[in-house]
Parts: structure tokens; sequence; C-alpha cells
């Protein structure tokens, strides 16, 4: 008789302890189940929509158009504590103003003769370019190098320029000298200019620094490079012609 109780016990308590498993093996499932609606619904959804090709095309059409100004010393603003005050920079903030959708890229290289512009040109042409102003010569000038050369040089640049993109828009900057090189040389030199725009059908400024040249008061002290006064007035000068080019 006690073995019986015995064993009705051990069967009650092994029942008992097979309930509360079986309740925790509910209760553990519950837990998972909650677990995983919860994870479900926190995971990020990817709502990104892949741009058609329509849309591509139309971000490619407003996307902001360049200027490039590729010139020596004056275009980098020579003796400038900010090269922004330099005539490109100028530029870019009468660009801004009338919301114009161009940006200005100063591509000026103190000391630059036309044999070194002609030598990095390919560099600069790795982009689309809708605008080139060419401002170079000057210092060609300066070193009495022969005009000849100057002429070939500024020719090949106009060249690669048109090579890379026909549509792109070239301003040439026109130069002159001081008349200390000499009559014929000045005179030879400042045609230079006006006939290559003529021959290659380009948009021409006169002289950069008309206003400006040989006037001490808006040159710094060397009297070549201009002063941010003097760099305003050559803004104006190339605004002039590239004005007229960005509102077509």
């Amino acid at each position: 008789m006690l073995k019986l109780k015995n064993k009705q016990l051990l069967f009650n308590f092994d029942d008992s302890r097979m309930k509360i498993f079986l309740k925790f093996c509910y209760f553990s499932f519950f837990l998972l189940l909650l677990s995983c609606g919860a994870d479900t619904s926190t995971k990020p959804t990817n709502t990104k929509k892949t741009p058609s090709k329509t849309e591509i095309k139309a971000e490619e059409k407003n996307a902001t158009k360049k200027i490039v100004f590729f010139g020596d010393s004056l275009t980098a603003g020579y003796g400038l504590e900010d090269v922004n005050d330099a005539f490109p920079g100028v530029i870019q903030a009468k660009i801004d103003s009338l919301s114009l959708d161009y940006t200005v890229i100063n591509s000026g290289v103190s000391g630059e003769t036309t044999s070194g512009g002609k030598n990095r040109i390919n560099w600069i042409l790795n982009q689309k370019i809708d605008v080139f102003i060419l401002e170079l010569g000057a210092n060609d000038g300066l070193r009495g190098i022969p005009l000849s050369e100057t002429r070939k040089n500024l020719q090949a640049i106009i060249d690669a320029v048109l090579q890379k993109n026909s549509a792109t828009k070239i301003i040439l900057a026109g130069m002159q000298l001081p008349p200390n090189m000499g009559q014929e040389y000045t005179t030879e030199f400042k045609t230079i200019f006006p006939e290559l725009a003529q021959k290659n059908k380009l948009y021409l400024i006169p002289f950069l620094l008309k206003d400006v040249g040989g006037i001490p008061s808006l040159n710094q002290g060397d009297g070549i490079h201009p002063t941010i006064e003097g760099q305003k007035i050559l803004a104006n000068n190339v605004w002039e012609v590239l004005e007229p080019l960005l509102t077509l």
C-alpha cells in the first residue's frame, strides 16, 4: 500500500512537472512569435525609387554649366589675398546675383605662357566646358617670344577645345604691350588676337586691361597686376562679351 502511494505521488509529481514544462514551452513559443512579429514590423522598407532614363537625362540637363577661365597671373589673381577678388571670382558673383546656372572655374597660372597653356590644355579638357575664356599671350610678349610661336600656340589651344567639343563657346581676351617692347613688335602682337578671333569665329574682348593698364591707382606696386578695384573693371570688360552668351 505504501509503495502504491509512493508511485501515485511520483506520478502526480511527474505530471505536475510535465504541465509546468509544457506551460514554459507555450510561453517561450509565444515570446518567440511576438519577437518575430516585432522584428518584421520594424524592418525598414526600401522606398528609394530607381530613376528612369528620362529622369536621368533631366538631371543631366539641369546640371550646372561650366565657364573656364584659362589664363596667366591676371586670371589667377596674383598679389591678391583672396582669389575670389580676381575677375573670374567677380564674374561668379555677378552670375550668382542673376541666378544663372553657371559655375566659374579659375584655371589661371601665374607666369603662364602660351606654350605652357598648350601643354596643359588636354588636362583641363577632361571636363565638359560650355564657355572657354582664353587669356594668354601677355607673358610671351613681355619675354619677347617670337610672335609666330605665340600665334601658333594660341591656335593649338583653340583647336584642342573645339576638337573636344565643337559646341563650346570660346572668348579670346585681347592683349596689348607697353611701347618699350618696340613699335613693330607691339603692333603685330596686338593684331594676333582679333585675327585669330576672326579666323576661328570666336568672341573677342578687344583689350582685357582697358581702363586699367598703365593707371597706377588701379595696379599693384609692380605696375602690372591689377588691384581689387582694377580687377572689378577687368570683370566688367569680360562681362560685356560674356553676359549675352549666358542669356541666349
